[in-house]
């Protein structure tokens, strides 16, 4: 249904139950679905030291990693070591992080996730004051002349996408939205036409 639908990526939540209160999935399950997906894979660690994997996610074939500045120690050595891999590199903030904590790697981001939700668990209610840090964090990459794309993960669903949108949101990524729906291609494609 993936392969079929507009999707443009496939988000992987990966989660270690220390960083975030839950565990999800590790590598077995990522191979698996990267040999049948044919969508470039965004894999978001909500894991303890991610950079660890930076390797094993770049065999992988991912296109992003995407990591949480609260995990990272040395950041910015991270989203080189991302870059070396030959990959995309993501920083992700959780709900409570100000967007003011990446200026200084802003400039090497190819992309920044807000989290809308606090993270660890999936179909939780949208946090509000993220329509707001979207436009904060829109004003950053203006102002430094960064490309970088932003992602906006939780509570992201028929009412909150447009707003998202229309805030300067480039990436919406939807879960329980679309995986609960009777018509989840359908869901995919009024997303994807916002």
């Amino acid at each position: 249904m993936i392969n079929r639908s507009e999707a443009d990526w496939l988000h992987f939540d990966v989660m270690d139950g220390m960083f975030v209160p839950n565990i999800s999935f590790g590598f077995p399950v990522m191979e698996a679905v990267a040999k049948v997906c044919e969508k470039p894979l965004d894999v978001h660690y909500m894991i303890q030291q991610p950079e660890r994997y930076i390797q094993a996610t770049a065999r992988l074939g991912a296109m992003m990693m995407n990591v949480h500045v609260e995990a990272s120690l040395h950041l910015h050595r991270t989203i080189q070591e991302i870059h070396d891999a030959g990959m995309k590199a993501g920083v992700t903030l959780n709900p409570s992080t100000p967007v003011s904590m990446i200026e200084d790697v802003i400039a090497d981001a190819d992309l920044v996730l807000l989290m809308s939700v606090n993270p660890g668990f999936g179909g939780q209610k949208f946090i509000e004051n993220t329509i707001a840090k979207v436009r904060r964090l829109r004003q950053l990459i203006s102002d430094s002349g960064s490309r970088a794309l932003i992602e906006v993960d939780g509570g992201v669903q028929g009412e909150t996408a447009p707003r998202l949108v229309a805030a300067g949101v480039d990436v919406l990524v939807s879960g329980s939205y679309i995986f609960k729906s009777t018509a989840p291609e359908e869901i995919i494609h009024q997303l994807k036409a916002l």
